[in-house]
């Protein structure tokens, strides 16, 4: 069985470190602003919750993982050949 493909986690992190640490100044200046970015965060937490969930249900019925770090890489080599 191919392995199932999904997302590093590492790209939850950076969106949400992006998020709390640098939008989140500026937000604070807009009260509605604000009120976005946190609901944004909150929605983000959940995705990362959900998405460690879907990991370990695979883990527990012995699906191999593979992460996906870009879209380049679920290219075929054929694919990448014929775009050069």
């Amino acid at each position: 069985m191919d392995p199932i493909k999904l997302p590093s986690l590492v790209h939850y992190e950076l969106i949400l470190q992006v998020l709390e640490r640098q939008t989140m100044i500026t937000a604070d200046r807009d009260p509605i602003v604000r009120e976005r970015v946190q609901q944004l965060i909150v929605t983000l937490r959940k995705a990362l919750s959900q998405h460690k969930l879907l990991e370990d249900t695979c883990r527990n019925q012995q699906m191999e993982i593979e992460h996906v770090w870009a879209l380049n890489s679920l290219l075929s080599k054929e694919e990448v050949a014929t775009r050069d």
